[in-house]
């Protein structure tokens, strides 16, 4: 379905679950680095694991900015809609 095709209701909702879907993982990938990181310099344990782990929020975080990118284009038909 085309953004124009929908309601002002429903573009107003889905911007709104974007903005949740979009904040959740920035601050569990935040944490996820931030432990990988101290874990990987700052602890004697060098098993690997952090430096393993240390991948996922690198790769996860291409999420984010299509999500902002949607974010994008609904405020711009919402804003052609006023």
């Amino acid at each position: 379905m085309n953004l124009k095709e929908k309601t002002t209701e429903k573009l107003e909702g889905e911007l709104r679950e974007l903005k949740v879907i979009t904040g959740a993982p920035i601050g569990v990938l935040g944490v996820l680095f931030i432990v990988c990181f101290y874990g990987l310099f700052f602890t004697k344990d060098k098993s690997g694991t952090f430096s393993a782990l240390i991948v996922l929020p690198i790769a996860l975080s291409a999420i984010i900015p299509l999500n902002y990118g949607n974010m994008k284009k609904i405020k711009t038909e919402l804003e052609s809609r006023k």
